[in-house]
C-alpha cells in the first residue's frame, strides 16, 4: 500500500512541477519576449516568427499544432510516460499563453531597454524548461529533440538545444528586418541553455555517505524504507581504538541529504558521518549509463 502512495504521490508531484514550470516559461515567453519582439529558440521562436509574418498565426495555435506532429514522432523513441507528460505540458503552456496574453493584453514591459527584456525573458524560459526536464515533462520542440540525444549520449541539454535553434532565430531576421533583434534573440538562446543546465543539474546532484555506528543496522533499515537508498555494508577496523566496526556506504540525491541526517541523529547522535558531493552516479534509482556503441573492427 505504502508502495502505491508513494508512487501516486511521485506522480502528482510530477504533475504540479510541470505545471509550475510552464507558466514560468508562459510568463518569460508571452510578457517579455513576444510584445518586445524578440525571438527565441525551438518551436516556441517558429511560432513567434509565424505570428510577426504576414500570416499573423497566433503564437499559441502554431505552437499547439507543430508539437502535437513532433509528438506523434516521439512516441516510439520516448516512451508513452514521457510523452503523455509533455502532451500535459503543452496543453498547459498553450492555455495559460492564451489567457495570460488576453489578460496582458496591452501591457508593454521594458519596452525601451530590450536588452533587459531579453535577459529577464530568458531566465524565466530557462528555468522553466529545466524545471520540466528535471521533472520528466517538457515543453516539446527542440526539447524533445534533446531529450532524444541525451537519452542515448551524455551530451548537455542545453548545448543541444543551443545547436538546434541557432537557425531558428538567425531566420527570425527575415521578418523582423532588424539585426539587432536577432542579436538580443541570440541573448536569450544562451542565457536560456545556461539556465537549464544549472537547474537540471542542480536536480541531479549526488552525494555519498560514510557512516560508522554501533547502530549501523537500525540506520540502513530506516535509510531503505524512507527515502529508498540502498547501504552497503563494510568491515572496517578503527586504527586508533583497533575495534571492528561497521562501515555503511550510502548514495543519494543531494535533496534527500536532509532527512538522512535527520533519522541518523535520532537512531545515533554520536555517529561518525562524512559526507561528500559525487561527479555523477550510473546505475539503479540514478542515471542510465551513456555510452557510445562502436562497431567492431573487421578482423584483417
Amino acid at each position: 500500500m505504502s508502495v502505491i502512495v508513494s508512487k501516486v504521490w511521485r506522480e502528482s508531484r510530477d504533475y504540479v512541477m510541470i505545471t509550475i514550470a510552464m507558466l514560468s516559461y508562459c510568463l518569460g515567453w508571452s510578457v517579455f519576449l513576444l510584445p518586445n519582439n524578440i525571438t527565441t529558440g525551438g518551436v516556441a521562436g517558429i511560432s513567434s516568427i509565424l505570428e510577426w509574418s504576414p500570416l499573423h498565426i497566433p503564437a499559441q495555435v502554431s505552437y499547439f499544432f507543430i508539437n502535437a506532429g513532433l509528438l506523434l514522432v516521439a512516441l516510439k523513441i520516448l516512451g508513452w510516460k514521457f510523452c503523455v507528460k509533455t502532451i500535459y505540458a503543452v496543453t498547459v503552456l498553450t492555455t495559460s499563453l492564451a489567457l495570460i496574453r488576453d489578460w496582458a493584453m496591452g501591457l508593454h514591459l521594458l519596452h525601451d531597454e530590450p536588452f533587459m527584456a531579453a535577459i529577464i525573458g530568458a531566465v524565466f524560459c530557462g528555468s522553466g524548461v529545466g524545471l520540466g526536464l528535471g521533472f520528466r515533462g517538457s515543453t516539446g520542440g527542440t526539447d524533445i529533440v534533446a531529450a532524444i540525444i541525451n537519452k542515448y549520449r551524455d551530451i548537455s541539454l542545453g548545448r543541444v538545444i543551443l545547436i538546434c535553434d541557432v537557425v531558428i532565430i538567425s531566420s527570425s531576421y527575415l521578418v523582423l528586418r532588424d539585426w539587432e533583434r536577432v542579436l538580443y534573440g541570440y541573448v536569450v538562446l544562451y542565457v536560456t541553455a545556461f539556465c537549464i543546465d544549472q537547474v537540471v543539474n542542480s536536480m541531479r546532484r549526488s552525494v555519498q555517505f560514510f557512516i560508522i555506528s554501533d547502530q549501523y543496522e537500525e540506520i540502513g533499515r530506516r535509510i531503505n524504507m524512507d527515502p529508498h537508498r540502498g547501504c552497503t555494508v563494510i568491515d572496517a577496523h578503527g586504527f586508533y581504538s583497533g575495534k571492528e566496526v561497521k562501515m555503511l556506504f550510502v548514495l543519494a540525491k543531494r535533496r534527500e541529504s536532509a532527512k538522512i541526517f535527520e533519522l541518523i541523529n535520532e537512531i545515533d547522535p554520536t555517529a561518525f558521518v562524512s559526507q561528500s558531493a559525487v561527479i555523477g552516479v550510473y546505475g539503479e534509482g540514478f542515471d542510465r549509463f551513456k555510452v557510445k556503441h562502436r562497431a567492431p573492427k573487421p578482423i584483417k
